[in-house]
């Protein structure tokens, strides 16, 4: 289907998918939490998937589920390896969505970690920057009541 634009429509579903994922700004939380149930998900799937593509490794779904677990941790016990090209392939993509899984959680909880200590220094620097306001308001004060006691002991010549 295409718009008036000419763009291609797409589907409710999507759209609203594409709406609950970019609704807020992104933080480095967020594509956590996102990225974590990708992960799940993926591995999950793949453990399923791979007991079907390649029986004689994996005879039940557990020993694929195990698989799985250990590939997108990148543990990798070696006990149980995919014989087939299919299985490999399902192997190649839960090893990079596990260290990419692996690398953002790391960023997450360093942003969380920078944050912090940033909310802090902004907090002493709040905290300096407001005693100095202070200490410049009163002597503005003592400027203009010197200057008001100046001007009423000052007659005005003519």
């Amino acid at each position: 289907m295409t718009t008036p634009g000419g763009a291609t429509a797409s589907s409710p579903a999507s759209s609203r998918g594409m709406n609950l994922l970019f609704r807020k700004p992104l933080t480095a939380r967020r594509a956590a939490r996102t990225i974590a149930l990708v992960t799940v998900f993926l591995t999950v799937v793949s453990g399923v998937l791979i007991h079907f593509t390649d029986r004689k490794t994996y005879p039940n779904i557990g020993d694929g589920l195990w698989w799985a677990i250990q590939t997108v941790t990148t543990v990798g016990y070696g006990d149980l390896v995919p014989a087939s090209t299919t299985g490999r392939l399902v192997a190649a993509l839960v090893m990079i969505v596990g260290i990419g899984f692996l690398t953002v959680i790391t960023a997450a909880i360093t942003s969380a970690f920078i944050e912090s200590a940033r909310r802090r220094l902004r907090g002493a620097e709040t905290d300096t920057l407001s005693a100095q306001l202070d200490q410049i308001g009163k002597r503005l004060d003592r400027i203009e009541a010197g200057l008001k006691s100046i001007s009423i002991g000052v007659s005005p010549q003519r």
